[in-house]
């Protein structure tokens, strides 16, 4: 895969800076593993170009060394500031404190870094991925109260060591913790891609004798999984309930055709957010900490009716 051009520059372009007063993001993509990541980077590149500014995107590819690489590109360039969307959580600090050495701010999208020094960043946009995987474990709880017979669950989680597989994990697991019967029978990573998810629930279905529900840290391994329940000749949504996390297009129009059950959203519309706070940052203002992302849940009647405005 080769690269991405941002909106209003490329990545090889001379140094930025603004000569021309015009502010220029450096931006590293995780890379381009799911729908929801293909939204989230159109919704970046639309907002730079929307807002004037000069988008230096890259794309790592999923690997941490990449996107290390890709921030030390944008520090010799002389970017006004920097964002990206760490592949994992942990080790930034060394490049981090690179760019604040070199008195450019960093913004982190979508995914959060377990550094200490939270001076190394200005802010983090994104959802609460601990939330989402608590509200996925309360709809599982309601939907078996006052059942006391054992409920198997799998679980496809994302990316080892990312921060929305840490986090709908524990945030699911705490959700259910009171209620015994529900059970996690196996828990593997799918690394967020549909073929990924197809081919670990294949595993899942002959290791596990019975399997009562499916969690998917994203729609996509979701998608994959309802592959792999078809083909062994089960009825989603019925013989095996189904929950996942985005609500992108394609997981709605699952859910809406009753194969998914349940939907915790997730928006990959983090752009305007961005670019507002990066102007904020190079402009000296103070910004918030913690910025969230607004989002909900959907059942299958309820992707009915919003599936025809769904922008993602």
């Amino acid at each position: 895969m080769s690269t991405l051009a941002g909106c209003g520059g490329s990545d090889s372009g001379s140094e930025g800076g603004g000569d021309d007063g015009k502010l220029t993001l450096g931006f590293s993509q995780v890379g381009a593993e799911s729908g929801w990541r293909t939204a989230n980077t159109e919704s970046i590149k639309a907002s730079a170009a929307a807002a004037g500014i000069e988008l230096k995107f890259s794309d790592a590819q999923g690997k941490q060394e990449n996107q290390i690489s890709d921030i030390r590109g944008f520090i010799t360039q002389k970017v006004d500031v920097i964002a990206f969307s760490p592949v994992v959580t942990s080790g930034w600090d060394a490049v981090l404190k690179e760019a604040k050495d070199a008195d450019i701010p960093v913004i982190l999208t979508d995914r959060a870094v377990d550094s200490t020094d939270t001076s190394l960043y200005e802010s983090f946009i994104g959802s609460d991925f601990k939330v989402e995987g608590q509200k996925a474990g309360e709809w599982l709880a309601k939907e078996y109260e006052g059942k006391t017979g054992d409920v198997n669950i799998v679980e496809l989680q994302g990316t080892t060591g990312s921060a929305p597989a840490i986090d709908r994990q524990t945030g699911f697991a705490d959700a259910i913790k009171a209620n015994p019967n529900l059970k996690i029978a196996k828990s593997q990573t799918g690394d967020f891609k549909r073929a990924d998810g197809k081919t670990v629930m294949e595993t899942f279905l002959q290791s596990v004798p019975k399997i009562d529900v499916l969690y998917a840290h994203n729609d996509d391994m979701g998608l994959g999984a309802i592959e792999a329940i078809e083909a062994a000749g089960k009825v989603p949504g019925k013989d095996i309930k189904i929950i996942t996390v985005d609500a992108v297009k394609d997981g709605m129009t699952a859910l809406a055709a009753g194969k998914i059950n349940f939907i915790v959203e997730c928006s990959p519309l983090l752009g305007d957010q961005l670019m507002e706070t990066a102007k904020k940052v190079k402009a000296g203002e103070a910004v918030e900490k913690r910025i969230l992302t607004k989002e909900g849940t959907f059942t299958p009647e309820q992707a009915k009716a919003e599936l025809p405005n769904r922008k993602y």
